[in-house]
């Protein structure tokens, strides 16, 4: 029995199911509070000196539901459509793994992130990574989906993941010390999950 195994069995009956609907729900109700100028975005974003100095912390947990503001109504259509191809992902993961290891997956990159980013308590931490690893763990699971790419051109999922991964990379290698913190918290949790996996592929 693997580590995880043992982990679910003791602390499964502590899962969420659909955290990814959670999560869309409440991006969009920040999203239309703060349309509607209900709330200061900036109220939600987090860096560390925020927390250690000004003793805000709620912002550790806030900046999850941060979303960038769209801009025009097409703007608003691609944040809904990534609102659905986040929710369908996730979806799909929980019902793969069971909510108890989807969740995990989500918390394991969300605490190393925030745990990491103490590291460059001056800069800001954005949700990003921690949500866009959600699509490189479906990819990674289901390499020959296809998405229709600006609704019209078929594309295997795989390899958009590869161009992610890419992007990925160069924003570490070019970033600073706090980005590339962000960059490598996700991708920890993805070797934790998918390492045994990987090792086993390229064995054979």
């Amino acid at each position: 029995m693997s580590f995880l195994d043992r982990l679910e069995r003791a602390l499964g009956r502590f899962a969420l199911p659909n955290a990814g609907l959670y999560l869309v729900v409440g991006q969009a109700v920040v999203l239309l509070a703060v349309m509607f100028r209900l709330l200061d975005p900036e109220r939600l974003a987090f860096a560390p000196a925020l927390v250690t100095e000004g003793g805000e912390w709620w912002r550790m947990i806030t900046f999850m539901l941060q979303v960038p503001m769209p801009g025009g109504p097409l703007g608003i259509v691609l944040t809904v459509f990534g609102w659905y191809i986040f929710y369908l992902m996730s979806g799909a993961l929980e019902h793969h793994w069971g909510a108890f290891r989807f969740n995990l997956f989500l918390l394991l990159s969300y605490a190393l992130t925030v745990a990491l980013s103490f590291l460059a308590p001056l800069n800001g931490v954005t949700n990003l990574f921690i949500l866009g690893s959600v699509f490189l763990a479906f990819a990674f699971l289901n390499p020959d989906f296809e998405l229709m790419l600006f609704f019209i051109l078929p594309v295997k999922i795989k390899w958009l993941a590869i161009i992610t991964w890419a992007l990925n990379l160069v924003q570490f290698v070019r970033g600073d010390l706090g980005l590339r913190l962000q960059i490598a918290a996700p991708v920890v949790t993805f070797l934790v999950f998918f390492g045994p996996d990987m090792l086993l592929r390229l064995r054979s």
